[in-house]
């Protein structure tokens, strides 16, 4: 009898030792310093959603390197229909390996679902958990053990650039690869309250094995982001700090080290959460920290998501009433910020893990090099900047208008789940019109832009013939702030800062001089009040009359001979 028990307890142990081996992941598997390639992720995935009823996996478009982009969904109801979950509960999105050498994420997000899967840890009742395994799936198949130079493990990782040489954390304002178009599609389809996205840092050395970007609350909108910033965040600090994992905000240092204080950072949409952001979703970088060992990295990343999970269960109703009411503040008429800047005035200490810095001799150059002492741990106060303020705001019009010729624009409009309304006949309308004043542009080319800033405009009201099929696209609409973002050209992340109108920008019409200046001669002579303000300009600029040809060119801008076009911000706005 005796014989047959310990059999029996040999064979159960047995089984339950192959079923545990079964869903260990590559990582587990290891050394703690190798992580899974890309085709073993979606294997894993696929076998998880085979053998439990609380997971799927789908794809969800392609990627520029010709593989598609998956979602893998838990939900502890076995219930997959995102019209439904909406209604019901909370859905948080992660976004793993975006930069595809940082693929913390990626490991710990295997584990978690699998542990979901296992009952291992508490399974949300209120909460969806969607994961995109690999983002950068491009950057994923490019493997190697050297382009992240300053980055303690895994062994083999990915490469930051995706099939096309992209950083996709760049792209998301603009759209330009197949992966955001592909993100943008999941995004608007799960729409989710809470978005993380899995990174490791650069810069700094200090003691954190974990930092983290919230989106800037400021810019979120007051009702939101208040929330965020004295309540989400704060209990997230306090739950990690339970699992004995220290944190920071992501440390953007004003000087070479932490030392002298940091800011939040600021991330226009042309970021992950600066994106999310414009819909209402609260955002966070998951940001560990490259020296420290992967196997410790991947472990925080776990912790972090649980955390963030686990808030998301027990405040989801609150979070989904707010987004809601987050909406309300942004209707035509209010006032908008299209620009901020850091807050000085409002710096607060932090009480800061770092490590003694100073300069030595350099052992390669002929410099002085950085050396952080890690033998010399330090506590201790520094100034920390996380307010932002207002420095260009605009009324929020009723309405944008736009031809149809710039259908690209259009396209991505509505891929952003943007409504518009197409005119049906020929219509006069008035509108504020924008001349676009001044701008720089960079020297060399960012993301295959060369992108513009420092953007200022003019501003005129007339009525304006409108054809049919030009689109009136109402402001009163969930995706205000992305109207506002991107058809504001002063925006940062503007399209026009973008290049997306850059035609108007290039004169198509011209003349020859020796043509027009008996043209001129005849438009002074039938327009005395241009005349004498030409002869204004010519006394009080000197550079002016020195030069002839800027004298007939100032002529034939001031002449209905002028194409209209140049300079022409082609989106009009109805105040009305």
């Amino acid at each position: 009898m005796r014989f047959f028990t310990f059999l029996f307890l040999l064979i159960s142990v047995t089984l339950l030792a192959q079923k545990t081996t079964k869903y260990d992941t590559f990582f587990e598997k290891g050394n703690g310093n190798q992580s899974a390639d890309y085709y073993q992720t979606i294997d894993y995935y696929k076998l998880l959603a085979k053998d439990f009823p609380t997971i799927i996996i789908q794809e969800m478009g392609l990627t520029d390197s010709g593989e598609p982009l998956h979602i893998v969904i838990f939900n502890s109801d076995k219930q997959f229909n995102f019209g439904d979950i909406q209604k019901n509960k909370a859905v948080v999105l992660l976004n793993n390996g975006i930069h595809a050498g940082e693929p913390d994420g990626i490991d710990a997000s295997m584990q978690l679902f699998r542990d979901l899967a296992l009952s291992r840890i508490t399974v949300p009742k209120n909460t969806v958990v969607v994961c995109i395994p690999v983002y950068n799936v491009g950057g994923y198949l490019n493997r190697n053990s050297t382009s992240r130079a300053n980055q303690d493990g895994p062994e083999i990782y990915g490469f930051r650039g995706n099939a096309r040489n992209f950083d996709l954390n760049r792209d998301f304002i603009k759209s330009d690869t197949r992966n955001t178009k592909s993100f943008v599609e999941i995004f608007h389809k799960i729409n989710p309250d809470v978005f993380i996205d899995n990174h490791v840092s650069n810069g700094a050395d200090y003691q954190y094995k974990l930092t983290y970007i919230m989106t800037q609350h400021n810019k979120l909108g007051t009702v939101l982001g208040d929330f965020l910033n004295t309540e989400m965040m704060p209990e997230l600090v306090k739950d990690l700090q339970k699992k004995n994992i220290e944190t920071t905000p992501y440390v953007n240092a004003f000087a070479d080290t932490p030392d002298k204080g940091f800011a939040q950072f600021f991330e226009s949409p042309r970021y992950a959460t600066g994106y999310t952001s414009l819909f209402n979703t609260i955002g966070f970088v998951v940001e560990t920290h490259m020296l420290k060992k992967y196997e410790d990295r991947v472990k925080v990343t776990y912790e972090y998501m649980r955390s963030a999970i686990d808030f998301t269960d027990v405040n989801y109703l609150k979070i989904k009433q707010l987004r809601l009411k987050n909406e309300e503040q942004y209707k035509p008429q209010k006032s908008y910020t299209i620009k901020w800047e850091i807050d000085t005035t409002k710096t607060i200490p932090f009480s800061f893990l770092g490590y003694e810095a100073s300069y030595k001799k350099s052992d390669v150059t002929t410099g002085n090099r950085l050396f952080y002492n890690r033998t010399k741990p330090y506590k201790k106060e520094v100034p920390f900047s996380k307010e932002y303020k207002s420095v260009k705001e605009i009324v929020i019009p009723t309405a944008y208008v736009i031809s149809r010729g710039f259908w690209p624009v259009i396209e991505l409009l509505k891929s952003n789940g943007v409504q518009m309304q197409e005119l049906k006949r020929d219509t006069l309308i008035e509108v504020e019109s924008y001349r676009i004043a001044d701008f720089n542009t960079v020297n060399s080319t960012y993301e295959g832009h060369y992108l513009h800033r420092n953007t200022t405009v003019t501003t005129q009201i007339k009525k304006l013939a409108f054809a049919k099929g030009d689109y009136i696209i109402s402001t009163a609409q969930k995706g205000i702030k992305y109207l506002l973002e991107t058809l504001e050209p002063e925006g940062i992340d503007s399209f026009f800062n973008w290049n997306f109108f850059d035609t108007i920008l290039q004169q198509k019409e011209g003349y020859s001089n020796y043509v027009f200046e008996d043209t001129a001669t005849q438009i002074l002579k039938d327009n005395p009040n241009l005349k004498s303000e030409f002869d204004t300009k010519k006394q009080s600029d000197a550079n002016f009359l020195k030069s002839p040809e800027a004298q007939l060119d100032w002529i034939y801008k001031h002449s209905a001979y002028y194409e209209k076009a140049h300079l022409q911000y082609p989106v009009y706005r109805i105040l009305k």
